[in-house]
C-alpha cells in the first residue's frame, strides 16, 4: 500500500521550546488516520509542518510525493484542509468563501457542493461575519469535502458543531474512504476516531510514541471481565495478569491483561460459570493507560 504522508526525524523549535522531537508519522493512501493528543502535545504544528506552513529545523517530510516546504502550491493543488478554529472573510458570503477555496484548488463539483450544503444545512447566502462558529465550521467542511483531492487534512473538524451535524460528519468521512482517499484527522474526540479510523497514532510530547491498528494498540490496557459462578473460586487473585478483582455473592469481576485471559477462563470454569461477559478496551481506555503510564 502507497504512503501518502512519510514524516521521519521531523523536529520543529520555537526558540527554547521544542514543539517537535523527532517525529516518525506514516499516513497510508486511502485509510482514515487517526492523530491523537492532548493540547499542546504537538498536533496541530505536526499538520502545519506537513503542510509547509511552517519550516521544520530537522527531519524528511513527503506529501503526496512532494516536499511540502518547497511545493507548496502544488501540494494544495491536491489536498484540502479543516483548521480547527475556522476564520472567514467578513464581508464574503458563505457560497462565495466555498467557491473561493475551490477554485484554489482547480474547482468545486456544483452538484457536490449544493449536495454538501443541504446536507450540513448552512445557509450559504449570510455574510461570514454573521456565522456563528458551527456555521463557520460548516463553510470549511463544506469546501473541502467538495474538492476533488487525493488528501483530507481535518484538525478538530468538528469542533462546535451539534451531535447530528457530527454525525453527517462522519457520514461524509466514510464516503471518503469508499471511494479511495485519504484523510488524516486529528482530533481530541476519542468516540469520532474509535468509530471512524482504520489506524491510530498517538503523540506524547512531539514524538509518537503508539501507531497501529485499535487491534494491534490493545496490549496498552486489559479487557473487563464480569462473571457470574456458582461457587467459589480459589485462587484467580494469584494467577499473573490479573487486576482489580472482586468477588462477591457469587459475582467475579476483573481487568484482565490479554496474555492471562485464557488462564483466568479456565480458573473460571472450574466454579462453574454461568454467565461470562468481556469488554475489550475503547480507544479511550487505551489512550488514557498510556498516558497514565507514561
Amino acid at each position: 500500500m502507497t504512503d501518502v504522508i512519510t514524516l521521519t526525524g521531523v523536529v520543529k523549535r520555537f526558540g527554547p521550546v521544542t514543539a517537535l522531537d523527532g517525529l516518525d508519522l506514516t499516513v497510508r493512501q486511502g485509510e482514515v488516520h487517526a492523530f491523537l493528543g492532548p493540547n499542546g502535545a504537538g498536533k496541530t504544528t505536526t499538520l502545519r509542518v506537513l503542510l509547509g506552513l511552517l519550516h521544520a529545523q530537522a527531519g524528511s517530510m513527503d506529501v503526496l510525493g512532494m516536499d511540502p516546504w518547497r511545493q507548496t502550491a502544488a501540494l494544495h493543488r491536491r489536498l484540502a484542509y479543516v483548521p480547527g478554529d475556522v476564520s472567514l472573510w467578513p464581508n464574503l458570503s458563505g457560497g462565495e468563501v466555498i467557491d473561493l477555496l475551490g477554485r484554489l484548488r482547480g474547482g468545486v463539483d456544483p452538484r457536490r457542493r449544493d449536495e454538501f450544503i443541504e446536507r450540513f444545512d448552512l445557509d450559504p447566502r449570510k455574510k461570514g461575519r454573521s456565522y456563528s462558529k458551527g456555521n463557520r465550521q460548516k463553510v470549511a467542511l463544506i469546501a473541502a469535502l467538495a474538492s476533488d483531492v487525493e488528501l483530507y487534512v481535518l484538525d478538530e473538524p468538528t469542533s462546535g458543531l451539534d451531535p447530528i451535524m457530527e454525525s453527517t460528519f462522519r457520514e461524509s468521512v466514510r464516503e471518503l474512504r469508499a471511494d479511495g482517499r485519504t484523510v488524516l484527522l486529528s482530533s481530541h474526540i476519542l468516540s469520532e476516531a474509535e468509530a471512524l479510523c482504520d489506524r491510530v497514532s498517538i503523540i506524547r510530547d512531539g514524538r509518537i510514541v503508539e501507531s497501529g491498528t485499535l487491534a494491534e494498540l490493545r496490549h496498552l490496557t486489559r479487557t473487563s471481565v464480569t462473571a457470574t459462578i456458582e461457587r467459589g473460586a480459589d485462587g484467580l487473585a494469584d494467577l499473573p495478569g490479573v487486576h482489580d478483582l472482586v468477588m462477591e455473592d457469587g459475582r467475579v469481576t476483573a481487568q484482565v491483561e490479554s496474555d492471562a485471559m485464557p488462564g483466568f477462563v479456565a480458573a473460571l470454569a472450574g466454579s462453574g460459570v454461568l454467565t461470562l461477559e468481556s469488554h475489550p478496551p475503547t480507544l479511550e481506555d487505551l489512550f488514557l493507560q498510556h498516558y497514565a503510564r507514561s
